[in-house]
């Protein structure tokens, strides 16, 4: 299945970062993007924004889409399937964004043939950077499975991984860009409390943890070893790493991915 047109029933948030990821990191051109939104401020700002086609009718986005983004709220799946299910096509391929939602529960909604995905991506897929976690169910061809790794992959990094994981993988990459936007806000505090500039002090404390995030991604190396790397007996570094280890920082990061966590 060649992918010509990518369907978005919903234009929020995450939409638009996924929207413009594909467009100008991924290759996809606008003219093979059409989506739908509630509100007519929300249709001009994303027609103007990314020069896709808007609408209000789903049902014409359903029927004309080789990939269906479903981009509205949890609660909303039941209504929103129930006015697209009889246009979309038998090869259409049904991408889920939604917390929460299950494969099963997906095919209950449309039937037992639907091609159906269930997505975690997060919003660093605006500037091509994001993670997205996957697991299809059993429809889905081998060529379409190369297909949409590929489209995945043209806003960031994408890994298929087993339905059962989907909601550990929220805790750890769907809700964790804003832990890592605290962190950034809360050392950049840190740096202007020593008298450092603010503006200096986001683009200081920014440039380290995109840094430090490459040198995980491109080296190879464990954390831990490149955290070794960084202090030396009784330098600076290691001692910032006793105060964040006396006041819970590694517990805090654990306990905040397991209160995020849904069974």
């Amino acid at each position: 299945m060649a992918i010509r047109t990518i369907g978005f029933i919903g234009c929020g948030k995450m939409a638009q970062s996924i929207i413009n990821g594909m467009i100008t990191y991924g290759g996809y051109s606008p003219e093979q993007v059409k989506a739908t939104a509630v509100t007519d401020k929300t249709i001009n700002y994303v027609t103007d924004r990314f020069g896709i086609e808007m609408g209000h009718d789903n049902k014409k986005i359903a029927a004309e889409s080789d990939v269906l983004y479903l981009a509205v709220k949890p609660y909303v799946y039941p209504d929103v399937i129930e006015e697209v299910r009889s246009h979309v096509r038998e090869d259409t391929i049904i991408v889920t964004i939604a917390v929460g939602v299950t494969l099963k529960e997906m095919v209950n909604l449309f039937s037992s043939e639907t091609k159906v995905v269930r997505t975690m991506p997060n919003t660093p897929s605006f500037v091509g950077e994001g993670m997205t976690a996957y697991c299809p169910n059993d429809n889905l061809t081998d060529q379409e499975l190369e297909d949409l790794h590929k489209l995945f992959s043209s806003y960031g990094k994408a890994e298929m991984v087993k339905e059962d994981m989907m909601n550990a993988v929220t805790a750890v990459s769907g809700s964790s860009p804003a832990y890592v936007y605290v962190f950034i806000e809360a050392m950049a505090d840190g740096a202007v409390k020593q008298g450092i500039p603010r503006e200096l002090a986001y683009e200081l404390a920014t440039q380290a943890v995109y840094g430090a995030a490459k040198m995980v991604m491109e080296t190879g190396l464990h954390p831990g070893e490149l955290k070794d790397h960084v202090t030396t007996p009784n330098g600076t570094t290691i001692r910032a790493l006793a105060s964040l280890e006396k006041d819970g920082f590694r517990g805090s990061v654990i306990k905040a991915i397991d209160s995020c966590f849904k069974d």
